[in-house]
């Protein structure tokens, strides 16, 4: 679980790019509080080959990366 809420780009998306890393495949959730993170944090997993499903849940995105 990756908690990237309350903070500015590119934070989440280095968070997220750090633990993708360092997994190279499963399941990671990334909770993000705003949509330019949303959008950013997909678009890297899906770079990487992960896929993404993102739910919005009392105004924070919960974003599940699969690989």
């Amino acid at each position: 679980m990756v908690d990237a809420r309350g903070l500015l780009c590119p934070e989440p998306v280095l968070l997220t790019k750090k633990v993708i890393d360092n997994l190279g495949g499963g399941v990671v959730r990334v909770m993000v509080d705003n949509n330019a993170a949303k959008e950013n944090v997909t678009r890297l997993a899906e770079n990487k080959g992960w896929g993404v499903e993102a739910a919005l849940e009392g105004g924070e995105y919960i974003l599940t990366l699969k690989k």
